[in-house]
């Protein structure tokens, strides 16, 4: 761990009284067996930076030999990036990857022009009555990498920079904040951190994006004078710095980037910038022209009716 002064909230104001511009309460549905909260996209904001889909999945704890099951399913257009807090998720692709993901790493898999994967749990973590807790987002790739060839990485925790003032421990998963960069690969210029907060601390946001967003997975802190609880999606006013203070202990996620090079269609899970690329990539899974994955071939999600 390492101590940074870009931490320390002397060297910010207290914020616009109207530091947060939208408050986005996510959606959650079931999707067999645990809880999803969906922040984006909503009906008031499409996108923070490169961020499409902001996904809390849990907290779950399931009983002994369940898990979850997510079958081969396509992408194209984006990349997922999966980060957990508990629990631990088996991923396979089409490019023949294997890979658990455990608290504190990154999947990061780039589906660019077509990548089809599967989220499992394997038998023996099953078999001890796993839990799950995490967030998945998706990235929005700039027109100019839509179509690039899908790609995998995994980093664990001891390569992603961590750093820690009075109160507060922060990993930095993408992109650049408080002086330290992660070698997680970027399309467009994005930040994304872990932070975790002792009660009373101060966490200074700086303006650097034009857009940022605050997301609350876990206890209760104050905005300018606001208090917001867990589960809640907070976009910030571009071009001022924000000070988070803890009113419990809690866990946030800092979000954004620069705007995306236009909007976005999405269908199912198809993400891009035309809507008869995405056209072409909903006969292309329903006549299986896509590659399987290797591993787990038996299944897959068919084409949804709508």
């Amino acid at each position: 761990m390492s101590t940074l002064q870009e931490l320390d909230p002397d060297c910010y104001d207290e914020g616009r009284l109207d530091a947060v511009d939208l408050t986005i309460v996510p959606r959650a549905r079931d999707i067999g067996g645990f809880e999803v909260r969906r922040a984006l996209p909503s009906a008031k904001r499409q996108m923070i930076g490169p961020f499409i889909f902001w996904d809390q999945m849990g907290p779950a704890a399931f009983p002994m030999g369940e898990g979850i099951n997510v079958r081969p399913h396509p992408h194209i257009g984006l990349a997922t990036l999966t980060y957990l807090f508990d629990g631990e998720i088996y991923h396979r692709d089409s490019l023949g990857t294997a890979q658990p993901i455990r608290p504190g790493e990154v999947n990061l898999m780039t589906a660019g022009k077509g990548i089809v994967h599967s989220e499992r749990m394997d038998d023996a973590v099953k078999a001890l009555g796993p839990n799950l807790f995490g967030i998945q987002s998706w990235i929005a790739l700039p027109k100019s990498s839509e179509e690039v060839a899908p790609a995998f990485e995994h980093r664990d925790q001891t390569a992603l920079p961590t750093l820690e003032a009075e109160g507060k421990a922060v990993r930095v998963i993408a992109g650049s904040l408080w002086g330290a960069t992660s070698p997680v690969t970027t399309f467009s210029e994005m930040i994304y951190a872990d932070v975790a907060l002792q009660t009373g601390a101060k966490l200074p946001i700086p303006a650097d994006h034009e857009e940022r967003a605050i997301y609350i997975s876990e206890g209760t802190v104050i905005v300018s004078g606001d208090r917001f609880d867990c589960g809640q999606l907070l976009v910030l006013h571009p071009g001022d710095p924000v000070t988070v203070e803890a009113a419990s202990q809690a866990r946030i996620q800092v979000l954004g980037g620069e705007p995306m090079d236009g909007p976005r269609f999405i269908w199912w899970n198809f993400v891009h910038s035309s809507k008869d690329r995405i056209e072409a990539a909903k006969a292309d899974w329903k006549a299986g022209k896509f590659d399987i994955v290797p591993g787990d071939e038996e299944e897959f999600i068919p084409l949804p009716d709508k």
